[in-house]
């Protein structure tokens, strides 16, 4: 598939006048970077004498990758992630171009100044991506690339033109990026680019071996178009000498830790070394470096492709020739390349002294007194960076095509009655919506291989599952009602078993209208417990400021056969903490039902929405139990008491004595609840039943100092409480607190098991017997 909607990629080769121009705009970039960290921790006050940091050696080796994309590659419409610890880099890119103030540049990781890692949501300048927790930066243009793709197959129009990602090679340990390499769904991406700063070093140590190969090796046999940029135009030509095949030899087999010791050595002690091969002195090879003083031998052989920029320029050039897959590039560098710590293992957190710094600036053509300067505009570089700024960002992003929040209706009307779970009626709503025509084709549907057991079957037989081209079906036996369609035009992404995935899934294509130009609402599903798994990235998608929905369903004990490895019960107590989260626990339908459609809302309201967080199971409730509550408050009170957080259950023939407890839980454990109130209320004992659909809501409202009074009047405000909860009990355990009540609060503290509901919830005391046991402790 190709984009529609942008001009062929040009690829501009490098003159002679260009190379020179870079060469001056990166030491530029290279000061100011460095310059950055050190009045960050050595000018600027600080009182409280923290560590500050900065990374200056893990930024100066991004410094030439980075001028050669942001000044000579880039076009309007690319999305790039930076690689984290190279954040100074990239503010100093953005101030050159004219996106950042000069007063922010000495404000790095102070408050409200340049975060430590590029931020969509924090920093001044605009970021495509959040980086820092790594691994995971990386991956999110994968998945935003895909919905590029998707928005375009959709709807037509698409702003966005090619995802980059700059990424350490030590990242390359983290699993988040193999699970993505290996997605099915990503691996016909050609508008996707990893490049891979190859220097070596991680944070404590140079990275043993020789894994280069092993790397490249995998993301071939993954499908990737694999490139390398390894060594520059200095060190090649004297691979071309006569017998410059033993000095590439020598090189090439030579590991990570000799290599960056070698580099460090003074010319002369390099030479030695470098000339002894299995500790014999070879003189074919010292005739290749023969006529090279010791003063340029250093610079020479650490010449390495990612400080480079025609060896870049070409490895670039190539990525765009593949339009079918996604590339990476893998780019030799040097850790505090053209810093006095370069190569040094121990680099990480080294910074330079303020000596240092002044040499570097002599050394770098920094004026004295012009510490933050940009270019004379009247300069090559200054005129570079005009240019470059009107190309990137000189024409203005049409506004995104988005779905207001009052378009989305109040109430569909799913037709439920009887026993149902909150599991089966989020799949008919699912269904029920392809009948708002404008805002279910916004909706798209992802799953890590849970669609079936999740209920999602109904709405991808409708729909199709999204492919970038029409899938040919050979099944001849199946029924044909049944299948699957795989289109462009399916709504639906089946991902592979990985709940990473399938955060930042969520989180890119929640962030499609600022991505993209297309609002997509996007709602996945993922069994509950492992949640967990995907913790990291769902965090950073929230982080991102992305709006989606995800069900995590079943959960809790009440998924009683399946035992303790697929019981959740700390899920409710991250649904209450996660910032930019709203989360639910329905139990009725029509809870569902306004629920769903709230959470859809805050999809569509860009600037103050949250994602909503819908933790559901496969337990019947019988409907018939809301009866009373429903005539007593009429839909539209008891549909505004729901979205509040909360609401009192009424009981058939209650009395109006006053109540001796209250009785608070939320979600599946209704059914006990009322059971357990009946027979107090047979005793002559009054209790009231507050069911929290939202313990957040409550939470955030008590929290700001507003009242509860619908949930619990003033002249109940020290009436004993007891809380149930199919998951942690301290979950519930904080609404003692709210009026200085006494509380016991009744979850499941420990690992679960398989047997039946009944056996469990009577074995982790939250059955209907354990409940008023607690009722009646309360009174003694």
């Amino acid at each position: 598939m190709t984009n529609q909607n942008w001009p062929p990629n040009i690829y501009t080769p490098l003159q002679a006048h260009n190379l020179q121009t870079l060469e001056t705009i990166q030491q530029r970039v290279l000061w100011l970077a460095m310059n950055m960290v050190h009045h960050a921790n050595e000018i600027r006050p600080n009182p409280d004498g923290s560590k500050i940091g900065g990374h200056q050696a893990s930024s100066a080796s991004m410094v030439t990758i980075m001028t050669a994309l942001y000044f000579h590659f880039l076009q309007h419409g690319d999305r790039v992630a930076v690689k984290p610890h190279a954040s100074p880099v990239f503010h100093a890119i953005q101030y050159l171009l004219g996106q950042l103030h000069e007063g922010y540049l000495p404000t790095l990781r102070g408050y409200k100044g340049l975060q430590a890692y590029p931020s969509r949501t924090k920093d001044p300048d605009t970021v495509d991506f959040s980086t820092g927790s790594v691994g995971l930066g990386p991956v999110a243009p994968a998945f935003a690339a895909l919905s590029h793709y998707y928005a375009q197959a959709h709807f037509g129009e698409v702003t966005s033109r090619r995802f980059i990602a700059l990424m350490g090679d030590a990242e390359l340990d983290e699993g988040t990026i193999w699970e993505a390499v290996l997605e099915a769904s990503l691996s016909n991406l050609g508008n996707l680019l990893w490049i891979v700063d190859l220097n070596r070093q991680s944070l404590d140590r140079v990275v043993p071996g020789i894994r280069a190969g092993q790397l490249q090796r995998l993301f071939e046999e993954s499908g990737w178009h694999v490139l390398e940029a390894k060594y520059g135009r200095k060190l090649q030509a004297m691979f071309n000498r006569p017998g410059g095949y033993l000095l590439r030899q020598r090189i090439d087999t030579m590991s990570n830790e000799a290599y960056q010791a070698m580099i460090r050595l003074p010319g002369a002690e390099l030479r030695q070394q470098l000339t002894r091969v299995d500790g014999k002195f070879n003189p074919l090879l010292a005739g290749v470096v023969q006529d090279i003083t010791d003063d340029l031998l250093p610079s020479i052989i650490s010449d390495l492709g990612g400080h480079d920029f025609e060896e870049l320029s070409s490895a670039l050039a190539q990525a765009d020739a593949e339009p079918n897959r996604p590339t990476v590039i893998f780019a030799y560098t040097i850790k505090g390349w053209r810093l006095p710590l370069a190569g040094d293992p121990l680099n990480h957190s080294k910074r330079l002294t303020t000596q240092q710094m002044t040499e570097l600036q002599l050394s770098l053509n920094i004026p004295q007194g012009q510490a933050w300067a940009a270019f004379d505009p009247a300069s090559a570089a200054g005129q570079r960076c005009r240019d470059m700024a009107a190309e990137l960002y000189g024409t203005p992003t049409p506004a995104p095509h988005l779905v207001k929040a009052e378009s989305v209706p109040q109430n569909v009307s799913v037709y439920v009655e009887g026993q149902n779970s909150t599991q089966q009626v989020f799949g008919r709503l699912l269904t029920t919506l392809a009948r708002e025509a404008e805002l279910s084709k916004r909706i798209v549907t992802v799953s890590p291989d849970v669609s079936v057991s999740t209920n999602l079957s109904g709405w991808i037989l409708k729909h199709g599952v999204f492919s970038l081209q029409e899938v040919i079906d050979y099944d001849t036996v199946s029924n044909k009602l049944m299948k699957w369609r795989h289109t462009p035009k399916g709504q639906h992404i089946e991902l592979g078993i990985s709940e990473m995935n399938l955060f930042m899934l969520l989180g890119m294509f929640g962030l499609s209208a600022e991505l993209t130009g297309q609002h997509l609402i996007p709602i996945g599903t993922v069994y509950d417990p492992f949640i967990c798994r995907g913790l990291d990235a769902l965090i950073y998608a929230l982080y991102s400021g992305a709006k989606f929905i995800f069900a995590g369903t079943p959960s809790g004990i009440t998924l009683s056969p399946e035992g303790g490895a697929h019981q959740s019960t700390v899920t409710p107590s991250l649904g209450m903490e996660l910032p930019y989260l709203n989360s639910y626990e329905p139990c009725f339908a029509l809870e569902m039902e306004w629920v769903m459609l709230e959470a859809i809302r805050q999809c569509c309201d860009r600037e103050h929405g949250n994602s909503t967080y819908l933790r559901l199971s496969t337990k019947l409730i019988e409907q018939r139990l809301l009866a009373p509550t429903l005539q007593h408050l009429g839909m539209k009170e008891l549909q505004r008491q729901v979205l509040a957080g909360g609401y009192r259950l009424l009981l058939e023939g209650a009395s109006t004595d006053q109540p001796i407890a209250q009785i608070i839980t939320t979600g599946v454990m209704i059914p006990e609840v009322i059971e357990a109130a009946t027979a107090l209320q047979r005793q002559g004992l009054k209790v009231n039943v507050i069911n929290l659909t939202s313990a957040r809501r409550v939470y955030e409202t008590w929290r700001n100092r507003q009242p509860l009074d619908w949930l619990i009047p003033a002249t109940e405000r020290h009436v004993p409480i007891v809380t149930i909860h199919d998951g942690a009990s301290h979950a519930l355990a904080w609404v003692g607190s709210v009026y200085g009540a006494p509380v016991i609060p009744l979850g499941v503290d420990s690992f679960g098991q398989s047997g039946t509901r009944a056996e469990l919830y009577h074995h982790y005391k939250i059955d209907a017997e354990a409940i008023a046991a607690a009722v009646l402790a309360l009174q003694s």
